[in-house]
């Protein structure tokens, strides 16, 4: 056979890198096409590493600093700031129309409180309007009722209840000047002069209390609450669907079940502190009367208003009685009547308040603290009532923001960011070996 009938010897096929797609003959034919000279593909080592689709680029130190352990940090700071402005703009917006906000929080709570009353009435044959109206002219007696109570009692006998504690004061601060402790008098001063400026201010007298029943602001506050009370009470339901009109699906079930958490546990709450405001008004009274003490109504009323504000009201109301006990029947009577105050105070908390409101509704005294405070400095005396409920919701809103079914990550399990992270430093990684395997490996002839 010569050379010529010799058939070509077959061109070596060009070995697949590792890792790679296999790179295409040049006499080899393109499917479905004639053939070509074809340039050789580029070696792709790493296709996992490849960019998506639509991508830009991005240098990896670039995304490396957003999406590592500081990056994360800073994105969730900024959030929180962005949040924090929004909600303090928001709060300086109401606290302008306080005339406005505080009576419609005040239906609000009392709406909630009665909801029960409503409930009942209308599976026992009431019409809407009629259980409205009944549970409407029942609340606003009541709660006049006892205002007016509170209002008379108080005004009556203030004179003689700031004179009494500020002659205990008195008593109190000599003790404390002949003892050997070792307190400064300037401090002592203070205090006795903010206290007697408290109880003998202008604010805080009858005169006050009459000016308030007669105030335009607060007849205009009133007639807007019982307004307010009264859709509250009869569309109650149909106004919290018209708010969710704009949600759907999934996010439509967490506000229905918002919705419902937070009508219980702010009714619960509120009927809860009014019975266990009852029981320590009582308690303390009965003490005051049987020791005698004078004044026993006024305080008891002071005690059954402080108790709607946690901690600090009990604590207030305790002190006074104590110092016009100290006046009026001297140490002894007083060192009772704080006993008195401190086994109500250890019944209401071990036991009254566990079983009224269960331990669903308890906070941390701090949170309690804080509420309190900011309360106190947006919206007065109201704003304090106010705050613990209202901080009583926010939790109970947390709580059931995610539904029943759906189970809280274990501790151990790191967070997106963290997954993120580790899947980035995983794929360079791998980017990393596959590029050694492809230097390493010879070609061959």
């Amino acid at each position: 056979m010569s050379d010529s009938e010799r058939p070509a010897p077959e061109a070596a096929a060009v070995p697949p890198p590792v890792g790679g797609t296999p790179v295409p003959d040049e006499t080899t034919p393109a499917s479905g096409g004639p053939t070509t000279s074809a340039a050789p593909a580029e070696v792709d080592l790493a296709p996992e590493a490849t960019l998506r689709p639509h991508s830009t680029y991005e240098h990896p130190s670039l995304r490396r600093l957003w999406t590592g352990r500081l990056g994360v940090v800073a994105t969730r700071s900024l959030q929180v700031l962005l949040v924090l402005a929004v909600v303090s703009v928001l709060v300086i917006g109401l606290v302008q129309v306080k005339l406005v906000v505080l009576p419609v929080l005040i239906a609000i709570v009392v709406a909630a409180a009665f909801a029960p009353v409503i409930g009942w009435l209308r599976r026992h044959g009431f019409s809407a309007m009629l259980a409205t109206w009944t549970t409407l002219i029942a609340g606003v007696v009541i709660f006049g009722g006892v205002i007016t109570l509170i209002v008379f009692a108080v005004r009556n006998e203030w004179d003689e209840l700031s004179s009494s504690a500020v002659q205990g004061i008195d008593q109190v601060q000599g003790w404390l000047q002949s003892g050997s402790l070792p307190i400064d008098q300037q401090q002592l001063d203070s205090i006795r002069d903010t206290a007697v400026g408290f109880l003998t201010s202008s604010s805080f007298s009858s005169g006050a209390l009459t000016g308030i029943s007669v105030a335009a602001d607060i007849v205009t506050g009133a007639v807007l609450a019982i307004v307010v009370l009264f859709y509250l009470l009869k569309d109650g339901d149909r106004i919290w669907r018209f708010l969710l009109r704009p949600f759907h699906g999934r996010n439509l079930d967490r506000g229905h079940r918002i919705g419902g958490v937070a009508l219980k546990s702010l009714g619960g709450y509120v009927r809860g502190t009014a019975l266990i405001a009852f029981v320590d008004a009582a308690g303390i009274g009965i003490g005051l009367l049987v020791l005698q003490v004078p004044l026993a109504l006024p305080l008891a009323v002071i005690v059954f208003i402080g108790a709607f504000i946690p901690i600090v009201g009990a604590t207030v109301a305790g002190i006074l009685a104590a110092l016009v006990a100290l006046v009026a029947n001297g140490p002894v009577a007083a060192l009772i009547v704080v006993a008195v105050v401190i086994a109500v105070n250890q019944l209401e908390g071990n036991f009254l308040q566990p079983v009224v409101q269960g331990r669903s509704l308890k906070l941390h005294p701090l949170v309690i603290l804080l509420a309190l405070t900011a309360g106190t400095i947006l919206g007065g005396i109201l704003g304090a009532v106010l705050s613990v409920p209202i901080a009583a919701v926010a939790w109970s809103i947390v709580k059931a923001w995610n539904p029943p079914d759906e189970a809280a990550p274990a501790f151990a399990e790191p967070s997106l960011p963290e997954k993120a992270e580790l899947q980035e430093a995983a794929a360079e990684k791998a980017l990393k070996k596959a590029r050694k395997r492809g230097r390493a490996t010879p070609s061959r002839p």
